[in-house]
């Protein structure tokens, strides 16, 4: 059984609305965040890292994603998944034309169609379709187990390397931003990195933490 299965109706809704309000929420700011480039010095060389802000909040994609299939099962979380789908995209593209490379444009700008912003908007969602249902079909297995933390871990690995790669090349390969175009590569390795890094040093413990209070909470038989 699920965690959801020991909710009531209200917290049912409320737990649903809850989760979906965080994954447009994510997606939005983080499709926003992927224009703002920036360097990040490497030190006693003159050489530079080049990465985005997105970085920085791709990561609780991914960790949004897995509690959403521990507390609603996998078949309800695809559903919630691809719902939310469409009205982060059009939040996503509207917030990025109207404060494009971050400074408000003004909304006469939203009759002009912006290819850049919808490159990234599409790529938000060929690579987030592709990472999410690999983690539901292939990960959810996983779950299934007795060591909860080998889920969100090859999620993390596996799922975020495919993820991430699909949504860079989509956004950016032959951009006609020069600096994205040049540099894609190089920016996806980096977010791909810190995703790694978060997830696995910050996100399972507190993943573990969570995950162990629900149970409690729930009197859940589910081995650790």
């Amino acid at each position: 059984m699920n965690v959801i299965d020991y909710f009531s109706d209200a917290q049912k809704r409320r737990s649903l609305l809850l989760l979906s309000l965080f994954h447009i929420f994510i997606i939005t700011i983080s499709n926003y965040l992927v224009q703002i480039a920036f360097e990040i010095p490497i030190p006693f060389t003159e050489s530079n890292i080049p990465t985005t802000w997105g970085t920085f909040t791709f990561p609780f994609i991914f960790l949004a994603t897995d509690l959403t299939v521990r507390v609603f099962g996998a078949n309800l979380a695809r559903k919630i998944i691809l719902a939310v789908m469409l009205p982060a995209l059009i939040v996503s593209y509207v917030i990025s034309v109207i404060f494009f490379e971050g400074q408000f444009q003004g909304f006469a700008t939203l009759s002009e169609f912006n290819s850049f912003v919808f490159r990234i908007a599409l790529a938000s969602f060929a690579g987030y379709v592709v990472g999410q249902l690999m983690d539901i079909f292939v990960f959810n297995r996983l779950r299934q187990g007795k060591t909860w933390w080998l889920a969100p871990a090859c999620s993390t690995i596996f799922g975020s390397l495919i993820d991430t790669f699909v949504f860079f090349a989509v956004a950016f390969y032959r951009s006609s931003d020069e600096y994205m175009a040049e540099h894609w590569f190089t920016i996806g390795t980096v977010d791909y990195a810190f995703k790694l890094f978060v997830s696995l040093l910050l996100f399972l413990p507190l993943y573990g933490l969570l995950l162990n209070f629900l149970i409690k909470k729930f009197n859940l038989s589910v081995v650790k």
